[in-house]
């Protein structure tokens, strides 16, 4: 498993193992080895701002087509461009490439609201960026704004070696960054699935070591091993492409541009967020809290909302120490960029979206609830979200497609008369609803060393008793390894969050599962009540 391809180099400690191991993509010193790569100088813009592209190649021109993401994808631009080398600093993936500024041109008025690919090719090589452009003050808008997960694309981007999961840094080389650049390219993977690949959740046969097909899968074909966990390719690019499909129209924005622009949201009576979802900074809650409590409605099929990021003034740098909260240096304890249910924090999880990464997390891969049930038991059939469904009581929502995973959004819970309700002092800003859930744990649970997981582990486990209850006794731990997604309507304000709990939804419009195609039309085109 040592043989890398493309332009994957191995970690200074890297095992050469696809999951434990640390490999990633770099531009090559070899000044012989075609080349090409490029980023632009923002993540996203809107018609009449000046697109910038900033590249490297190793020949003199490059060719540049950037077409809008789609069903048929629509070329908007195609031409050659100016190449040229320039280094690469060691630092990169936290602090920019800062090669040249090789192309920049306005952006036509008439170009849509979409997801830009932006390919680059010279002979011998070719690689993709992408930026996302806003809608048009003078265009109409779309049935739905889709906000991407932003932030979660820059945690997981390992181009250059370092991400918010594993790195470069520290005194032996081998941390994960705090700090993590926009100003990169994204990693092969990011902007189109590649083809063949497998999706995270995996039930590896009881009593035998947990596999990683997704990971195994990546190493062994030059892919970004976090290619299944973040990304535009990964989850929203599907769920737009069936959106299309159904004739619903969306506008795009990013968290981004929720972070600098309490505005960002405005207009739009329905807002949906897709996939994973794991990253936000303060401001981007206070903007949505605002929205929603205004009467704005988020179709959330989405999982993880769980941890407090910061971006630099510019918004290129995003700062999350996370597990290394400790050496955090912000003076406002409220700002530490680690869990949302900190105590520290006074801001639960569930205040916003109703649900919280921090009940239980992990479902259907690992030794995480790996062989339950795929899906969402239902509890309320009758609620107008299951309307045309034909399910009922007790029936799972979405467990032929398993949209249950890999990592989901919960609440702890009291049962009664067969009907589960949030528990008290769960952070809840108004009413929420239970109408589907499933268990999820935090604890990658094994027999002896022949079925243990080193990847999850216990540590994840620890780290959230330790967090958010303060300690890590059995009766915390116990509490921790407990726990649930769920699918969830609450009310806040004048507002609600239809909150899917799971990061896998967008498998069920994948594998066409009816019911899930259903729940999703009536929340993004029906009428909430």
């Amino acid at each position: 498993m040592n043989d890398l391809r493309g332009f994957f180099v191995a970690g200074p400690h890297d095992s050469g193992e696809p999951v434990m191991g640390h490999y990633y993509e770099m531009a090559s010193a070899d000044p012989t080895r075609p080349q090409v790569w490029g980023y632009t100088g923002g993540l996203s813009y809107a018609p009449g701002e000046r697109l910038a592209l900033h590249a490297i190649a190793t020949s003199p021109e490059i060719s540049l087509t950037i077409m809008r993401d789609g069903l048929a994808p629509e070329t908007v631009f195609s031409g050659t461009i100016p190449g040229g080398m320039a280094p690469t600093p060691a630092t990169c993936s936290q602090q920019g490439c800062n090669w040249p500024k090789r192309w920049a041109m306005e952006i036509p008025a008439n170009w849509r609201s979409g997801v830009y690919r932006v390919a680059l090719t010279i002979a011998g090589h070719a690689s993709e960026h992408m930026f996302v452009l806003r809608r048009a003050a003078h265009q109409p808008k779309a049935d739905v704004l889709m906000l991407l997960t932003t932030g979660t694309w820059c945690a997981y981007n390992d181009w250059g070696g370092s991400n918010h999961y594993q790195g470069l840094c520290g005194p032996d080389g081998r941390d994960f960054a705090a700090d993590v650049s926009l100003l990169r390219p994204w990693a092969t993977g990011f902007v189109r699935w590649p083809d063949g690949a497998p999706r995270i959740p995996h039930a590896s046969p009881p009593l035998t070591r947990p596999r990683y097909p997704h990971m195994e899968f990546a190493r062994a074909n030059g892919i970004s091993k976090k290619y299944a966990s973040s990304g535009w390719a990964a989850f929203e690019r599907p769920f737009a492409l069936w959106a299309e499909a159904e004739g619903i129209t969306l506008d795009y924005t990013t968290q981004h541009d929720l972070h600098r622009d309490a505005e960002a949201l405005a207009g739009y009576e329905r807002v949906t967020i897709v996939g994973h979802d794991e990253y936000w900074t303060w401001e981007m809650r206070d903007h949505l809290d605002a929205w929603l409590d205004a009467g704005g409605q988020l179709a959330r099929f989405a999982g993880n909302f769980f941890w407090q990021t910061r971006l630099s003034a510019d918004g290129l740098t995003q700062t999350c120490y996370k597990s290394r909260a400790a050496e955090d240096p912000t003076t406002n304890r409220r700002r530490l960029t680690t869990y949302w249910d900190s105590p520290a924090l006074g801001r639960p999880a569930a205040a916003t979206m109703g649900l919280t990464g921090a009940a239980g997390v992990y479902a259907g891969w690992s030794r995480c609830a790996a062989h339950g049930a795929g899906g969402f038991t239902i509890y309320r059939p009758q609620h107008w979200a299951m309307a045309g469904t034909g399910l009922g009581y007790g029936d799972v929502l979405g467990r032929n497609a398993t949209i249950f995973g890999y990592e989901v959004d919960g609440l702890d819970y009291t049962m009664a008369d067969g009907l589960p309700s949030p528990a008290k002092n769960t952070g809840l800003h108004g009413r929420l609803t239970i109408i589907g859930m499933a268990p999820a744990t935090t604890l990658a649970h094994s027999t002896g060393p022949d079925d243990a997981d080193p990847f999850i582990g216990q540590d994840d486990l620890r780290e959230v008793a330790e967090v958010v209850h303060g300690e890590t006794s059995p009766e915390t731990l116990a509490r921790v390894a407990r726990g649930n997604g769920m699918m969830a309507h609450y009310r806040r304000g004048r507002g609600a969050v239809f909150n899917a709990g799971t990061c896998e939804w967008v498998a069920g419009l994948i594998r066409r599962d009816a019911p899930v195609e259903q729940v999703t039309r009536n929340l993004l085109t029906g009428a909430w009540r």
